[in-house]
């Protein structure tokens, strides 16, 4: 096997590594009533933490045989392997909006990723480091704090992704920077750049967790799976000397690139923001149920015109004439609490 297809072959591993994670994560987050950010508690969990490192070890392999312009874009398949096996190990299918959203994302993603290209790189200084870390950990802790103040779970769990998505970006800038500083000689020089990237990394880990409770699988994978390499090109460009290819028109394209993943991660979104069939199914039931038990009944919608409340006086008029085998029957009535 040549070194090129050596490259190809172990980063669509690690995509399926990632996508693993993410399933095992997923399902951790909607079954685990424990911590939201670290259930350390639960083996399953640590499954997916081993499935994370191996997905990372594989993808600097990959980079080690192949070049950057071709082992990042495939990185970006992550979602899309994520929904099929998400469909045959655990019963989660997805719609065509989510499937439209995911290629959408795959495909912006892949062709910015196509269009940056390296240049010859420039170590950062301790201050730089130190400067550029303290505008991550604002950043993160400004959409952790922005989360916490949103009411939809799902716009929740984006922003918590997102966060995460900063937060492993940086996390690849900083090992790209220690490794070109790293020497034999001084194995330990770098020691506060590892801590830091360390600390990135477990932060990541942690808001990700988070990011999957109450919002699926495929919105808050494709949030990280974008907002990642995004974060890490930018800072490529600014301060490691980095380009897109073809120019002006290689910046147009990336632009447009980079609205089309927009787009999928919107369409992600709205995809998980409306009601699921099984919460549709779920209705029905009850539904019927209630249908069933009160066969004279009718079931009124939300645009009907209000009823009574409980308590309240009805003035149903008199009654005329004389009806001495009236029977009046009183049906009792659920109404739904508001939260």
């Amino acid at each position: 096997m040549s070194p090129l297809m050596l490259s190809v072959a172990l980063a669509l591993a690690s995509a399926v590594a990632y996508a693993a994670a993410a399933i095992v994560q997923e399902r951790v987050a909607a079954s685990a009533a424990g911590p939201r950010y670290a259930p350390l508690r639960s083996p399953a969990w640590w499954v997916s933490v081993l499935l994370n490192g191996i997905g990372a070890t594989l993808h600097v392999a990959a980079l080690a045989y192949g070049p950057l312009s071709l082992v990042q874009p495939l990185g970006a398949l992550t979602i899309v392997f994520a929904l099929p096996m998400a469909a045959l190990f655990v019963g989660r299918r997805a719609g065509r909006r989510a499937w439209r959203g995911a290629l959408m994302a795959t495909v912006g993603l892949a062709g910015l990723l196509s269009l940056t290209s390296g240049a010859e790189a420039r170590s950062l200084s301790d201050g730089e480091r130190w400067l550029l870390a303290g505008a991550t950990f604002a950043a993160v802790a400004v959409l952790f704090t922005a989360a916490r103040m949103v009411g939809r779970s799902v716009l929740r769990s984006v922003v918590l992704a997102a966060a995460a998505g900063v937060a492993f970006g940086m996390a690849s800038v900083l090992t790209k920077s220690v490794a070109e500083e790293w020497t034999s000689t001084a194995p330990l020089a770098e020691w506060t750049g590892l801590l830091v990237l360390s600390a990135f990394a477990v932060t990541g880990l942690l808001l990700s967790q988070a990011s999957y409770r109450g919002a699926g699988l495929a919105a808050p994978l494709a949030t990280v799976t974008v907002v990642n390499p995004v974060v890490a090109a930018a800072v490529g460009v600014t301060l490691f000397g980095e380009s897109f290819r073809y120019g002006a028109a290689g910046t147009v394209a990336a632009l447009i690139c980079g609205a089309v993943a927009a787009g999928g991660l919107v369409q992600l979104t709205l995809d998980r923001m409306t009601a699921s069939p099984e919460s549709l199914s779920v209705s029905s039931a009850s539904s019927s149920a209630s249908s069933a038990s009160s066969p004279d009944s009718t079931i009124a919608s939300d645009g009907d015109s209000p009823r009574p409340e409980v308590g309240q006086g009805v003035d149903v008029g008199a009654v005329p004439g004389t009806r001495p085998n009236l029977e009046v029957e009183v049906r009792s009535r659920a109404v739904a609490g508001r939260s």
